[in-house]
């Protein structure tokens, strides 16, 4: 019985960057759950569930492989007069995955990790703002987000804020 209590079964361990890949990938199988980014073309959309929230997705370049999205809600720090929070995404659809390049949570990029940071602290960042996204598109769905939500916004909208 000692015998059986005492051997352990190594498991393999998962590098820093490698946990950052599968974030990339999971936030790849979420996004497209809920808005299909590769679908859409050049514009600006607006995804309404009547809460009040809405959840604004300006799609800035489509490739053939690549897409660059703006995800954000329609609400505006009044120091800066950047959208709070938003997410700037870069989607492969070669290789199912999601990078949010860029998050705004109230503070820029800068003044979080510095001008000049280690490469150590640029990957930690990079996880915190990909695990935001996960959790940020996971609420989404949750809260009744969705393709079936999501419309295109007129010219007057986008001018307006609307």
């Amino acid at each position: 019985m000692s015998r059986v209590l005492s051997r352990r079964v190594a498991l393999p361990k998962i590098s820093r960057f490698g946990w950052l890949m599968g974030l990339y990938s999971e936030n790849h199988a979420r996004l497209q759950r809920l808005f299909e980014p590769a679908q859409l073309g050049c514009g600006t959309y607006v995804s309404s569930i009547g809460d009040g929230l809405d959840v604004r997705l300006d799609v800035v370049e489509q490739h053939a492989y690549t897409t660059e999205l703006r995800m954000s809600y329609g609400l505006v720090d009044p120091q800066t007069g950047l959208a709070d929070p938003s997410a700037s995404l870069r989607v492969y659809s070669d290789a199912r995955q999601v990078e949010a390049t860029h998050c705004y949570a109230g503070r820029r990029w800068q003044d979080v990790i510095g001008m000049y940071p280690p490469p150590e602290r640029i990957l930690d960042h990079r996880l915190r703002m990909n695990t935001f996204l996960g959790k940020w598109v996971q609420y989404l769905a949750e809260q009744g987000h969705g393709v079936a939500t999501l419309r295109p916004m007129s010219q007057d909208e986008i001018e307006t804020g609307a």
